[in-house]
C-alpha cells in the first residue's frame, strides 16, 4: 500500500503596507481568488521574512526596495487542514496614485492594485487580513502589533 503524500502548505507568509497621504491602503486583485490582498506571500524554505517580503515585492509588482519596520507580527492557528504559522508585515512607507503607473505585473498573478480607504479594504480582504489591517494604526503610533488568528493580543 503506498502512502498518500500530505499536501505542502506554507505556513509563514510576509507582506507589505503601503500607504498614500490619504492613508488609503494599497491593495492587489490577485488573477486567481476573488479577494484582494496586500503585496506578499509565502516564505519559502531558508529565507528570512523580510527577504521574503522584498522578494515578493520584485515579483509581484516589479519594485526593488528592502522593506520597512514590522508592524505586525500574527500567530495563526491550525484551520481548514493547514498548519500553524506566522504572517509578518512590514512597512512599505508612502506610494502615490502616480507610482502605481510604474507597477510591473509580470506573471500575470496579479490583475491591478489600487488604493482603497480602510473602509473599502476591509470589504475586499479576507476576515483575517481584514483584522491585520491594525498595521496602520501601529504604522501611526510607532510600534509592532501582535496579533493571534488576525486579532489584537490582549496582554
Amino acid at each position: 500500500m503506498t502512502a498518500c503524500p500530505l499536501p505542502e502548505h506554507d505556513t509563514d507568509t510576509a507582506g507589505v503596507l503601503f500607504r498614500d497621504r490619504e492613508d488609503r491602503v494599497l491593495l492587489l486583485e490577485p488573477s486567481y481568488k476573488p479577494t484582494w490582498e496586500i503585496p506578499g506571500g509565502a516564505v519559502d524554505a531558508d529565507e528570512s521574512p523580510w527577504a521574503a517580503a522584498s522578494r515578493e515585492l520584485a515579483e509581484e509588482l516589479g519594485l526593488d526596495r528592502p522593506v520597512g519596520r514590522l508592524l505586525v507580527v500574527d500567530y495563526v492557528r491550525p484551520q481548514d487542514g493547514r498548519p500553524e504559522g506566522v504572517v509578518f508585515i512590514f512597512d512599505g512607507g508612502h506610494l502615490e496614485e502616480a507610482d502605481l503607473a510604474d507597477l510591473v505585473f509580470a506573471d500575470g498573478e496579479i490583475l491591478s492594485a489600487r488604493f482603497h480607504t480602510m473602509e473599502q479594504a476591509r470589504t475586499k480582504v479576507k476576515p483575517l487580513l481584514a483584522a491585520r489591517l491594525a498595521a496602520v494604526e501601529a504604522a501611526h503610533q510607532g510600534v509592532s502589533a501582535l496579533c493571534e488568528d488576525g486579532r489584537l493580543a490582549g496582554f
